[in-house]
């Protein structure tokens, strides 16, 4: 039994759930993925070895040298097609990717603040976003550390999904969805 169908059999669900779920997550319990915006971006391509070609579609895994003469997205879960990502609506915040400006969003762990969002790539290969606002005392401090929403005024720490982490984050933060095609990044 995982930990998300014992904590639904005891009877927790909605923010409570979630609550659970982020405050100690192990690598085994791997529901993390549930609160990805898109599904996981999948590789098609060609891989020639001497004289034998062939063609893969599905999620790519395995070890070896590859070449890439294409435009590669990094290794970013939840990458969605150009199209689906011109189907959002009120949309917060657009950010080129191909832009030197966010050049901090190709590593994990860098983030950059526009317009009032913070934009961070997570330590799970995610794009994450919450306001740059705290709800401990309305202040523009809320910066992207150690795989949390941080402020730095006053220390209140929230996870990724908004929930407060001590005493001054108990009043949560306000978090936004986001996805990418590999090129532009939609905060919504």
């Amino acid at each position: 039994m995982t930990r998300y169908e014992f904590l639904k059999s005891a009877g927790f669900s909605g923010g409570a759930l979630m609550a659970l779920l982020t405050s100690c997550v192990r690598e085994s319990d791997k529901y993390v993925d549930a609160l990805t915006v898109a599904p996981e971006a999948t590789a098609t391509g060609t891989a020639t070895t001497g004289t034998t070609t062939t063609v893969t579609t599905g999620t790519a895994t395995g070890t070896g040298t590859a070449t890439n003469t294409g435009t590669a997205t990094s290794n970013v879960v939840g990458v969605i097609t150009t199209e689906e990502l011109n189907k959002i609506t009120s949309t917060k915040l657009k950010i080129d990717l191909t832009s030197t400006t966010y050049a901090k969003l190709k590593t994990v762990g860098g983030y950059v603040v526009v317009s009032g969002v913070v934009v961070a790539l997570s330590k799970a290969n995610t794009y994450v976003a919450a306001t740059v606002t705290c709800s401990h005392e309305p202040k523009n401090r809320i910066i992207y550390s150690n795989n949390e929403w941080y402020c730095t005024d006053h220390g209140a720490r929230f996870s990724l999904t908004g929930t407060g982490l001590n005493n001054n984050g108990r009043k949560g933060l306000a978090v936004y969805k986001v996805a990418t095609d590999g090129k532009t990044l939609v905060v919504y």
